[in-house]
């Protein structure tokens, strides 16, 4: 044999590996439900003032578009809705422009400031989960419409789903300026005992929609973030670093969910945890590895507490966002959403592919 037809053979087996895997994954389109850190841009068409469409953020995205995704560039749900091949970035839901073929993909429909307590994504002005999942309803009916009932009840049965949100609801609303929840659950574990119920509430209501696979996102290290670091620091200037306080209530939440999830699960269904205090603890414990110099601000304004609108256009920039775990006071830089998605990706690829 020549040299030649080994190459063709070479190539051959090559291209019939990746085919092959492009055949087992089976997966139909990308839903999400949450908040600003998988809003790619539903909060700009509802009354509300938690929007990012405006410049500096999206600096780093196609044609640097400021599309109302918090962070410079892309998050998590579009690096896995490249990963399973559907399309490079998951569009928001209420984007009048999308298409049948857009949706059949599938989109977020997640909402910045939204939390599982409904009292949080009032305060935030935006969806809360139950109306997140009336879009869904209302986005089956819309499918059904155009490419029938049983072909939109098998994609809606092949796809994955993700659910990401929590954080607002101890950062914004339980610790927040205004203490209603806190009068009403006194301690940290009544309120999470209560958001738990809120959790599998909704995590039933999506299995009841047709959901079988669902990736369910832990809490972030919360004491970690630029803006509860400053809200919380005896000298938020100089003496940063990440509150043990509300760490600690991340993995406390997380173990719970942990503990819990699998007994959601129905015949044919599937919830898996996904865990992003890992990446983002070893990120800011271990900067050096991924090629950071600052972990405790975020590159927009001051970086100490800024986010929404006090990141903007007038907002001075820190000199290379790539140095920057945090792009604004509260999330990540696309760097740091595309580190947290690659140590998420075997799970991705054998559970929710």
């Amino acid at each position: 044999m020549t040299t030649a037809f080994f190459c063709l053979i070479l190539i051959f087996i090559i291209f019939g590996v990746q085919h092959s895997y492009a055949q087992k994954n089976t997966i139909s389109a990308v839903f999400v439900f949450g908040d600003s850190t998988v809003d790619p841009g539903n909060n700009n068409y509802i009354p509300t003032i938690s929007r990012g469409n405006f410049p500096p953020y999206g600096k780093d995205f196609d044609n640097h578009e400021p599309t109302g995704r918090f962070s410079n560039g892309r998050l998590v749900p579009d690096f896995v809705a490249e990963f399973v091949g559907l399309k490079k970035n998951l569009p928001p839901y209420l984007d009048p422009s999308l298409t049948i073929d857009d949706l059949m993909t599938g989109c977020s429909f997640a909402s910045a400031g939204a939390g599982f307590d409904p009292f949080t994504s009032q305060l935030g002005m935006a969806l809360t989960q139950s109306q997140q999942l009336d879009l869904f309803k209302e986005y089956k009916v819309k499918l059904a419409a155009a490419i029938g009932k049983e072909r939109t009840d098998d994609l809606v049965r092949r796809a994955g789903y993700l659910v990401s949100s929590g954080t607002n609801d101890f950062t914004f609303n339980y610790y927040g300026p205004i203490p209603v929840r806190k009068k009403a659950y006194p301690t940290i574990s009544q309120y999470q005992q209560f958001q738990w119920q809120l959790i599998e509430q909704f995590l039933q209501d999506l299995l009841d929609e047709g959901a079988q696979k669902i990736g369910f996102v832990g809490l972030p290290p919360m004491g970690c973030l630029p803006a509860i670091i400053t809200l919380n620091s005896k000298n938020p200037i100089f003496g940063r670093e990440c509150n043990e306080s509300y760490n600690s209530l991340s993995r406390n939440v997380n173990q719970m969910a942990q503990n819990k999830l699998k007994s959601l699960e129905r015949p044919g269904t599937k919830i898996v945890y996904a865990d992003i205090y890992t990446p983002i603890i070893n990120m800011v414990e271990q900067k050096t590895k991924y090629g950071f110099e600052e972990v405790h601000k975020g590159c927009c304004g001051t970086g100490l507490i800024e986010a929404d609108f006090g990141c903007n256009p007038t907002s001075p920039l820190c000199a290379d966002v790539l140095e920057y775990v945090f792009w604004d006071a509260f999330h990540p830089t696309e760097k740091g959403y595309r580190i947290i998605f690659e140590s998420l990706e075997s799970l991705i690829q054998n559970n929710l592919a």
